[in-house]
C-alpha cells in the first residue's frame, strides 16, 4: 500500500495525445494557435515513432505518432485519447525515490532518458487507481 506523499511538482508540464497522422494533428493544434516548439523521433518496440511538442502560451500538447503496427490500436480507441498527463519535476531521481520508497506502483525501473528538447528529458510514470497513467518528467538544462 502506497504511503502519502508531498512531492514538489511545478506544474502540467503537458498532455499526451497519441494520433494515427502527425501532420494532420500539427496542423490541426496550428489552426487553434499552437506552435511546434520541439520534435524528435524514438524508438518504440524497435521500431520508430515521432513526437511533436505543440505550444501556445503555457499549454504544451506533445503529439506522437507511434509505429505503422500500432497504428490501428490507437484508432480503434473509443474511451478517448489522452494517454497521460505529465507533471514537471525539479529532481526526477529525487522524485522517483519518493514514490518507489512509499509504495507507489512505477512503470518504469528507473527513470528514461529520450533525446527530447535541447539537452533531453527524464522521466518516469506511475499508475493511478484507475489505471490513468501519470507521467513526471524533468527537462534537462
Amino acid at each position: 500500500m502506497q504511503q502519502p506523499v508531498t512531492l514538489s511538482l511545478k506544474a502540467i508540464q503537458h498532455v499526451g495525445i497519441p494520433v494515427t497522422d502527425i501532420s494532420l494533428s500539427e496542423q490541426f493544434y496550428r489552426d487553434l494557435g499552437f506552435s511546434n516548439v520541439m520534435q524528435a523521433t524514438f524508438e518504440h518496440n524497435k521500431s520508430s515513432g515521432t513526437c511533436i511538442m505543440m505550444q501556445q502560451g503555457n499549454i504544451t500538447i506533445e503529439l506522437y505518432q507511434l509505429p505503422q503496427s500500432e497504428l490501428q490500436s490507437i484508432a480503434a480507441r473509443n474511451n478517448g485519447h489522452i494517454d497521460h498527463i505529465a507533471f514537471d519535476v525539479e529532481n526526477i531521481d529525487e522524485t522517483f525515490f519518493i514514490l518507489k520508497t512509499s509504495g507507489y506502483h512505477i512503470i518504469e525501473e528507473a527513470p528514461v532518458y529520450l533525446k527530447f528538447w535541447s539537452k533531453g528529458c527524464r522521466y518516469f510514470n506511475i499508475i493511478g487507481p484507475d489505471n490513468e497513467r501519470l507521467e513526471f518528467n524533468q527537462v534537462l538544462k
